[in-house]
């Protein structure tokens, strides 16, 4: 397989994109279209109440993005002509039966579709259990039921995250997971029982009338199922569930007489735009942005990291151009079996916290921040906590000890404005604790992915390293220069496009 054949593969393709309203889906929807203009439909599900509200959604929150302005600049004024002829807006939600279309619209994409691409998820770690579940478990089971009814399908691509394999240390192997597996001994996941597990505990909470009771209720319980399995909290669990539910809709028992070739990309940290079409290009924060962010705002004095650990990062058009070649070396004829893909770079080209410490301090320093006076503010150094034990250490004994004086002197004082003070100190302080607690476990990760299918695929790709089709679709995360990366391309756009500055 070369470049030329994935190009050429899109041509004449319907293609039915999941999650393009977020950072990773207008990668795709933007490659696909600048790539292969010969692509018959990409159909692009949003959540409206109808076509010309969908069809709004789509222009101001996909098309309407600095991320496709080189597509722009291809088609000038014939630009939102080649649109309306090759993207078609649904109103949708993947949280209902037959993602809530209409019954002609789902014969239509039946007979038309020949690609399926699901990257739509609910990423928060501390989400509603009620809705991780909707969205990244029942709606998988949806999409396969529309795949199961097209007769023209030729691949169902599903965006997983490399951190199904919860907390580990060594090698996470690229394989599927079982039904019911779970990380901790002596436990079985059935879905089902979650699934009325979650309902009946719902129903009790409306019963009881307290909106803000049950958002609260339904958060701790999706981190308590998660964490009674093994699994560090909701997004992750749910993503877990989400993989076993797409093999036992197209791949196990009956599922597999639909022969659908099914293909799970797992990315890692997904950061913003390498290359091709707008370096540094993002949307949204990742963890390993708080350092970032923290010096920007000159709010950030001490960060739970250990510089010596490695952050598996890849840009976001790296991910994308992994999804585009697994989608063709696993299209209908080539294979019929679930194949794992770790588009991460821990393995083959790890870069350490390390990195992006000190490139963030030399961007910094030479590109220091103004206050609100007008005067340069000094950067400073940032001190790290190697384990979440000596964090809450330093917390309980910098934090927890002054808020319970100053209670003491709101009470002893009956002072508003310590009562005030501490009400306020004691809200961010359980904040910062919260955000330990959940994301602690990603910041000091300790394993990294074996890649060999990653490999394969990348040997699969006959075209030399210096050819222009190459520079299109780099699967290969040695190409980057990570301090060059993180230095000129990443914090420069997180500056921009994150914080607009």
């Amino acid at each position: 397989m070369d470049e030329a054949r994935i190009i050429e593969y899109f041509k004449n393709k319907s293609i039915l994109i999941t999650g393009s309203t977020g950072f990773l889906g207008k990668i795709l929807v933007e490659k696909i279209l600048r790539v292969q203009p010969d692509v018959r439909k990409i159909y692009l599900p949003v959540r409206a109440v109808d076509a010309a509200t969908a069809k709004q959604r789509m222009q101001t929150e996909v098309i309407g993005k600095e991320l496709f302005g080189l597509l722009k600049e291809q088609h000038g004024k014939g630009f939102q002509s080649f649109i309306d002829e090759k993207v078609v807006p649904l109103a949708a939600d993947m949280m209902h039966q037959n993602l809530g279309l209409e019954e002609s619209t789902l014969q239509e994409l039946a007979k038309d579709l020949n690609i399926i691409v699901n990257g739509a998820a609910t990423t928060n770690f501390y989400e509603r259990y009620d809705v991780a579940l909707d969205v990244n478990v029942m709606g998988v089971k949806y999409l396969c039921q529309l795949a199961k009814k097209c007769a023209n399908l030729e691949v169902f691509l599903h965006v997983s995250t490399a951190y199904v394999c919860g907390e580990r240390s060594g090698v996470v192997q690229e394989r599927a997971l079982r039904e019911g597996e779970t990380l901790r001994e002596g436990t079985y996941l059935d879905i089902e029982t979650e699934l009325r597990l979650v309902g009946e505990q719902r129903q009790q909470l409306e019963d009881a009338g307290d909106a803000k009771a049950e958002r609260k209720a339904m958060k701790d319980l999706g981190l308590a199922r998660a964490r009674h399995f093994g699994w560090p909290n909701t997004y992750v669990f749910t993503k877990a569930m989400g993989e076993m539910m797409l093999q036992e809709q197209l791949v196990a028992g009956a599922g597999r007489r639909h022969g659908i070739p099914v293909v799970i990309a797992r990315p890692s940290i997904i950061t913003s735009v390498h290359r091709d079409p707008l370096p540094g290009w993002i949307e949204g924060t990742r963890t390993i942005d708080a350092i970032i962010i923290g010096y920007a705002k000159q709010s950030l004095s001490c960060f739970l990291a250990d510089l010596d650990l490695i952050m598996d990062v890849v840009p976001g058009d790296l991910v994308v151009n992994a999804m585009m070649a697994a989608m063709v070396a696993h299209s209908r004829g080539s294979s019929s079996e679930m194949a794992v893909y770790h588009v991460t770079s821990s393995m083959r080209h790890p870069a350490a916290y390390a990195v992006l410490y000190r490139t963030g301090w030399r961007y910094f320093l030479e590109n220091p921040r103004v206050g609100k006076d007008g005067v340069a503010v000094r950067t400073r150094p940032v001190y790290f906590f190697r384990t979440i034990a000596s964090f809450r250490a330093f917390m309980a004994v910098a934090y927890a000890l002054p808020l319970q004086l100053l209670r003491l002197l709101s009470l002893l004082c009956f002072g508003l404005l310590f009562a005030r003070r501490y009400a306020d100190l004691s809200r961010k302080y359980s904040f910062v604790m919260q955000l330990v607690d959940l994301y602690g476990p990603f910041a000091l990760f300790k394993a990294c992915f074996d890649d060999l299918n990653m490999e394969k695929l990348r040997l699969s790709m006959a075209t030399p390293p210096s050819s222009a089709a190459a520079a299109l679709f780099n699967l290969d995360p040695k190409n980057i220069d990570w301090d060059d990366y993180f230095y000129r391309i990443h914090i420069p756009g997180v500056m921009k496009y994150v914080l607009n500055k």
